[in-house]
């Protein structure tokens, strides 16, 4: 078994632990996290889980979270970055949350051409685990349960895009945003759900675009590139999908810190261009 081997087991099985128990930190808050936003008591248990699991690891040299301000030295190795409960916010109203895992053949901070695999948990009416690696050409699909996991199916992108989901309020993004978000809806359904692994789910599974642009909150984009941006940007791709930051690949953003942000979009590819076309106008 290699190290990526190994990084996958642990994550199938802390993300088992922590479907089952979610329920206790619906509602417990507990302070800011680095960035400045609020976290919720899962945000902070999932972190310890994760790092706990993924941190005795023989190959991993680097752990770094989206609820840690540093990185933890661990040797020699790969570097893991995560967002350990992602759409966290989603848990006092029961909704989907998710795991999203970044690993780095490299320090950070690092652009998303140094990821050799990336993993997405999702937290749904049932648990799956997406995985792209650098030593697989499918993308892969399993279903979480009963403390196993079981190979589900493969992704590719779809071909016919039908879902839209875009982040932001109408009043806080730009007017070409708004014109090309209005104009995506005209096409597709708008789906948005406030996880960005949820959201991005739907666009794996039925085809269509994610995106979360530079608002007057958030000029630099909310998503960060390290532990959420990257790692999706990587397996979107792996999948044959496209990703930008309305203006290259996500893969080709150079981060400056560990916590830096970046508009996120994510989808099919003659949408992407399409996007990065309406931007440049």
């Amino acid at each position: 078994m290699n190290t990526l081997d190994e990084i996958e087991r642990e994550v199938k099985d802390t993300a088992h632990y922590v479907s089952s128990n979610l329920a206790n930190y619906a509602h417990r808050a507990a302070g800011e996290n680095p960035s400045g936003e609020s976290q919720v008591g899962g945000d902070v248990w999932a972190d310890d889980l994760f790092f706990d699991s993924l941190s005795g690891i023989e190959g991993v040299g680097g752990y770094a979270s989206e609820e840690r301000e540093g990185i933890e030295d661990l040797g020699d190795g790969y570097t893991i970055a995560i967002d350990p409960l992602d759409g966290s916010s989603n848990l006092a109203s029961n909704n989907s949350v998710g795991t999203i895992v970044g690993v780095y053949d490299s320090e950070l901070p690092a652009s998303g051409r140094n990821l050799v695999a990336s993993m997405m948990v999702l937290y749904g009416p049932y648990t799956t685990l997406t995985v792209a690696r650098e030593d697989r050409d499918i993308v892969q699909e399993y279903l979480l349960r009963d403390g196993h996991s079981e190979r589900w199916g493969t992704f590719t992108q779809p071909q016919d895009p039908t879902v839209l989901g875009m982040a932001g309020k109408w009043s806080q993004r730009s007017e070409a945003m708004n014109e090309l978000a209005q104009e995506f809806a005209r096409e597709l359904k708008p789906r948005y759900g406030g996880a960005t692994v949820a959201d991005l789910a739907q666009v794996l599974e039925y085809g269509g675009l994610f995106g979360y642009p530079a608002t007057n909150k958030y000029p630099d984009g909310k998503l960060r590139i390290h532990f959420e941006a990257g790692p999706l940007a990587y397996l979107v791709e792996a999948a044959g999908g496209a990703s930008s930051d309305g203006n290259q690949s996500l893969l080709d953003v150079e981060p400056d810190e560990v916590h830096g942000r970046t508009p996120t979009f994510l989808g099919n590819e003659s949408l992407i261009q399409r996007l990065e076309e309406g931007l440049a106008e």
